[in-house]
């Protein structure tokens, strides 16, 4: 998995790298097979971006929150985040399809 943090108008620190880091641990948890995560962060005014972009096999997922605190902003992105990745994981076990023998014919 290749991460990359960037931030607009604002340097990332080793903390804030840190942060992001672990809490996308529990999105690779539940999926292994992620190829790319890029995550930016963005200070505009008095709000806090956060927007991420997971590369999967077959889709792009992007989400992005925006909160007062840059660290409330991650969490509130890494929480739809997961509810996203859990739910493309469903559809993609949910994709096998019934042979011809298996149908009960009427």
């Amino acid at each position: 998995m290749n991460l990359h943090i960037t931030g607009h108008h604002l340097e990332v620190t080793p903390a804030i790298r840190d942060y992001v880091t672990s809490k996308l641990e529990r999105v690779t948890r539940h999926f292994d097979s992620v190829i790319d995560v890029n995550v930016i962060l963005t200070v505009e005014k008095l709000k806090q971006k956060a927007e991420v972009t997971v590369r999967v096999p077959g889709k792009d997922i992007h989400v992005d929150a925006e909160d007062n605190d840059l660290y409330a902003a991650v969490d509130s992105l890494i929480d739809k985040l997961d509810r996203q990745v859990q739910k493309y994981k469903q559809k993609a076990q949910d994709h096998h399809h019934d042979t011809i023998k298996n149908h009960v014919s009427e």
